[in-house]
């Protein structure tokens, strides 16, 4: 078994599934490199934002959807994060971004802590886009 790169809490797996419901669509995120948007993660339907060969798939969230979500990196993003465990939460308060979830009153954000010796040992090849 493998260890996993992202995780999701139960809050923001709530939030997912009402924005799914809203939405209509499957959701996906990218894990945003800074600027603008502040290093935070991305909600989008998929087909929004377009993933490609400089981006990393970190794996794909159960948070109850009929379907999976994807959460992409950019490659260059992932060279500084690949020794880390990403959990996306949310919290109260309007981000800064183009994500979905704004006008909820709420923000997705990146809980983040270092892979122990034997998860990055178990660690799968990530895919690009």
């Amino acid at each position: 078994m493998s260890a996993e790169r992202v995780a999701i809490t139960g809050k923001a797996a709530a939030l997912l599934r009402t924005l799914r419901e809203d939405h209509g669509q499957p959701l996906m995120f990218h894990q945003s490199g800074g600027c603008c948007d502040g290093s935070a993660p991305m909600c989008y339907t998929q087909g929004t934002f377009m993933t490609g060969p400089a981006d990393v798939l970190l794996g794909e969230l159960e948070p109850g959807t009929p379907e999976p979500v994807p959460v992409w990196i950019s490659r260059a993003q992932f060279e500084y994060w690949s020794h880390t465990h990403i959990t996306i939460d949310v919290t109260q308060g309007r981000g800064a971004g183009f994500s979905i979830e704004g006008p909820t009153g709420h923000r997705f954000i990146v809980r983040s802590r270092l892979f122990t010796d034997e998860e990055a040992a178990e660690l799968s090849p990530v895919r690009t886009g």
